[in-house]
């Protein structure tokens, strides 16, 4: 029988793969790889000669690329379009990946022979991309274990297989629970308060499971209007119960897909790995491959950043408690209402709500106006492909072009459903890089889980949705626009995770820019773009209750790095270091059945474990990038091509904040990241 993840194909076979296809191939790749590896060491030593690019790091890249060829797809399958048999087979290949990974970063003669390479005279020779990928190896060996005695190195691969199992079952745990609760709902009164979008979504849900009336999931276009629009308090309060004890020994399934456990074992083995690698705590280890210096700078970071938030942010939530009460009578704000008064305020106060925009905001228009938007920066063309190999009708499939050249190419896959892993993501389909035969373009997936197109309508985004998409597209764009051409480096690859967010979050600046909106929107029935008085309107938004938006991303990124940083042997009450960090930096109500941890697959199940910070550090450097737009013109082409020369193109090639300054011109300033919040900095404070 052949196998489709081992034929070398340009682009996934997805139609053949079946799940007993997995494990034979990456079985087959790993023993190949070996076999090539033990093979190639052996000659250099017998020949006598010194390891070079050619005959040593080129053809160890191609290895590796085939085996990232096979694998991807069975990664990208099993979060889009899961099943039980290739749960099953995925799962069977996490330990052999895992043993394969940790083989080659402990094999001091692989180890060796790199260091012999930079050693060698030809290092000053090469590329400053293959000398970064030759440092990042030597690193990366370290931090393998490569330095270890022999017992510590087998503990150390224990401990990352064991890993490897834990936090995909903890994200498996979070698919199930989400896939295990729904409501069903056959009195509409009790949906009173919901725009039409969003109960013809909830009709059509229940009619995919054969029901009469409505059905709510857990899944977030049909869950998030509840809690935002639904008169019944009752209501309000079930679904955020359901939703917020999912995957916890607590709520509507209590214990049957509890990831308690898995959490403590994960820090427990997160930690014993740091400390074999001879660092205090995880979070150290973490550092050690980010843009970040040290953990203390990260903790002094976002301490700064909720110093500076905190105060506008509880006065945003005394205001909100005191329109509750007096419009509404309502004296007891719990969390399932702070989304549903948050909403009735902006719309006194602005006379919007996100499905005021949702009409104008077609998905087709606004995927073509995303094009625009970036053509116009990049001189980009986009050609959307029918013809192609698909695993599920939403799936779209595009190409980027740029002087008739084909640079890139992309899976589109827009909408919530069955057997698809929650949120919004890229991921890496292929690399561009130098091969034998030729350049091997760049290939990326790009996720999310909207509101899928209810009856005869398109599917109409809302502007959070408008801005997910875009923040995705940002990573898309690192990954394909890149001019490297050494695996390690091109791309998303290589870059330090803290820097990684930079190009998402820079590019959703323009999902508020009046002059990119006029043809990212258009009305679904008149074609018309949104109206002047409903822009005004959003961009007075804009910044509605940010200061509370920004310190719900410290509590994430705090809770995260101190349960990293100050987790110890004899273990760690998770659920009492998120309390301390709540009543530190939060200001809405919280409530003590929350397990939010359970299912923050992020950092247990994602790769930013200690790194969830990134999104803030970014978030900084995405602002100030932008901020050059706002001086220079944000449809500037030399300020476009520009980023396109120093931030986009350049991969992980050199240091992220090398490559920040040689755009800016300067290290990087808050001072734009508080202005576009609309947080004030207290008088008497430096930005």
């Amino acid at each position: 029988m052949s196998n489709p993840l081992l034929e070398n194909q340009v682009l996934p076979a997805f139609s053949a793969i079946e799940p007993a296809h997995v494990k034979p191939a990456i079985e087959s790749l790993l023993n190949r790889n070996r076999e090539r590896l033990a093979n190639l060491l052996a000659e250099l030593k017998a020949s006598g000669e010194t390891p070079s690019w050619d005959n040593f790091a080129a053809p160890i890249e191609e290895w590796d690329d085939e085996l990232s060829k096979a694998w991807s797809p069975v990664g990208h399958l099993n979060g889009v379009k899961n099943s039980e048999a290739l749960r099953e087979a995925y799962n069977a290949c996490l330990p052999l990946l895992s043993q394969y990974s940790t083989e080659i970063g402990q094999n001091t003669e692989l180890c060796n022979a790199y260091k012999a390479l930079k050693a060698s005279p030809e290092f000053d020779q090469l590329s400053v991309q293959q000398q970064t990928t030759i440092n990042n190896e030597l690193r990366d060996f370290h931090l393998a274990g490569v330095d270890l005695p022999e017992d510590k190195k087998k503990r150390f691969g224990d401990i990352s297989q064991r890993l490897s199992e834990l936090t995909s079952k903890f994200s498996e745990n979070v698919l199930d629970a989400t896939h295990a609760w729904h409501k069903h709902i056959t009195d509409e009164s009790m949906l009173d308060g919901l725009p039409d979008s969003a109960k013809q979504l909830l009709a059509q849900l229940a009619q995919q499971k054969e029901l009469s009336g409505y059905v709510v999931t857990l899944d977030f276009p049909s869950f998030y209007p509840i809690l935002t629009y639904a008169d019944s308090r009752e209501l309000r309060e079930e679904v955020y119960r359901a939703n917020v004890t999912k995957a916890s020994e607590i709520g509507p399934n209590a214990g049957q897909f509890d990831n308690t456990d898995l959490m403590k074992e994960i820090l427990q083995l997160r930690y014993e790995k740091a400390q074999l690698l001879g660092y205090n705590s995880y979070a150290e280890l973490s550092v050690a491959s980010k843009m970040a210096e040290s953990a203390d700078q990260v903790l002094g970071f976002l301490d700064d950043l909720a110093v500076k938030a905190k105060p506008q942010a509880e006065r945003e939530i005394a205001e909100l408690k005191a329109f509750a009460k007096e419009e509404f009578g309502a004296d007891d704000l719990q969390p399932w209402d702070v989304g549903y008064y948050a909403e009735k305020l902006r719309q006194q106060r602005y006379a919007i709500s996100q499905e005021d925009i949702r009409p104008y905001l077609p998905v087709d228009t606004v995927i073509q106006g995303m094009f625009k938007t970036v053509s116009n920066l990049f001189d980009l063309e986009f050609v959307e492909k029918t013809d192609f190999d698909t695993y599920h009708p939403d799936a779209r499939f595009f190409e980027i072009h740029k002087d008739g050249q084909q640079l890139a190419s992309f899976y589109l896959d827009l909408y919530a459903r069955e057997k698809k892993r929650g949120g919004a993501w890229m991921d890496v389909c292929r690399t561009r890089r130098n091969t034998a035969s030729g350049l091997q373009l760049p290939v990326a997936y790009l996720v999310c889980n909207f509101t899928p197109p209810v009856g005869d309508q398109p599917a109409l985004l809302t502007h959070d949705e408008l801005t997910t998409l875009f923040h995705e597209f940002g990573h898309g764009l690192h990954h394909m626009l890149t001019r490297m051409d050494v695996a390690a480096v091109s791309g998303i690859s290589g870059v330090a995770w803290d820097a990684v967010e930079l190009p998402s979050q820079f590019l959703e600046n323009w999902c508020y820019e009046p002059e990119a909106l006029a043809f990212i929107s258009g009305h679904y029935e008149t074609g018309e773009p949104l109206p002047q008085e409903l822009l005004d309107k959003l961009l007075a938004a804009k910044n509605f209750q940010s200061a509370m938006a920004t310190v719900r991303q410290l509590e994430f990124a705090l809770f995260d790095f101190r349960l990293h940083h100050e987790f110890r042997d004899q273990g760690a009450d998770v659920q009492a270091l998120l309390d301390d960090v709540r009543s530190k930096v939060t200001v809405v109500p919280t409530v003590d059945f929350s397990r939010f941890q359970h299912s923050f697959t992020h950092i247990f199940a994602g790769g930013y474990a200690a790194g969830y910070y990134s999104y803030k550090w970014a978030e900084v450097l995405s602002a100030d990038a932008f901020s050059r737009f706002e001086e220079e013109g944000i449809f500037n082409k030399a300020t476009g091509q520009s980023f396109l020369d120093e931030i986009l193109s350049q991969g992980g090639s050199r240091e992220a904040g090398v490559l920040f300054e040689n755009f800016r011109g300067r290290a990087p300033s808050v001072e734009p990241l508080l202005r576009h919040c609309g947080i004030d900095v207290a008088e008497g404070e430096t930005a």
